[in-house]
């Protein structure tokens, strides 16, 4: 489909109508297509291509969001994650502006790595809540675990936080690349800068989705790796001061 109004129509991979993991109470979450980094743990590995998935309109995407709301209102809401959700910020601004028309709130999971545009800064603003990825507080680490350094999702970091605007701290624990004690203070450093930090999740590591880099006759950089189990999250837990 050419020509379409990218501000009307969204790349889609898949529809999940109630969703409990990705932000508070029951959620309607959409997964976008499409993403700019290269996670080496990423279990979603068919959602990076932009030219897979398939378009959906607003109105269809709405309505069918609608079907739901007397389950998600008033205690829980919409999340949009991916791939990388941020990517078609124009479609996420008229979709936001319609849900909070209906007092339905919203939530972004994103990785935090991109610019700061007009647009972006506008979506934010119909924002009730981001989930915010961070992949690794050291940069060059970052660089090597997903392709880019994590220059842009700090500076993310502290536009919610100087915004105002809710996050949830995520980092998901891969033994030997995110659990070093000394990585781990930096990051407890920085999530005391910021304030409107309401939850600080810690994802272990799996290797669940390694079937779907195999299917793409990709190699799995990450195949050696095992899998995060209770001990590596508590010991986490305990260096970032949570419980």
């Amino acid at each position: 489909m050419e020509n379409l109004d990218l501000r009307y129509y969204a790349k889609v991979h898949s529809i999940e109508s109630f969703g409990t993991v990705d932000g508070p109470g029951l959620r309607f979450v959409v997964f976008l297509q499409g993403c700019h980094l290269e996670c080496k743990y990423c279990h979603n590995r068919d959602t990076w291509d932009m030219s897979l998935g398939e378009y959906k309109s607003l109105e269809d995407i709405f309505e069918k969001i609608m079907k739901y709301k007397n389950y998600i209102h008033p205690n829980g809401g919409v999340t949009i994650t991916g791939g990388e959700p941020l990517l078609q910020v124009k479609f996420l601004i008229e979709l936001f502006t319609k849900l909070k028309k209906e007092n339905i709130h919203t939530c972004i999971d994103t990785s935090g790595m991109v610019s700061l545009t007009k647009d972006i800064k506008h979506l934010l603003s119909l924002t009730d809540l981001v989930l915010l990825d961070i992949k690794h507080i050291d940069s060059k680490k970052s660089k090597n675990l997903v392709g880019q350094n994590n220059e842009k999702e700090l500076q993310f970091a502290k536009y919610l936080s100087d915004n105002n605007i809710k996050m949830w701290i995520r980092q998901v624990i891969v033994p030997g690349y995110t659990d070093d004690e000394n990585d781990l203070l930096k990051l407890k450093e920085f999530i005391s800068t910021l304030k409107n930090v309401e939850k600080i999740e810690l994802l272990p590591y799996h290797n669940m989705g390694k079937y779907k880099w195999k299917n793409l006759n990709l190699d799995y950089e990450l195949e050696n790796v095992r899998p995060a189990n209770d001990d590596d999250i508590n010991r986490a837990k305990k260096i970032l001061g949570i419980s």
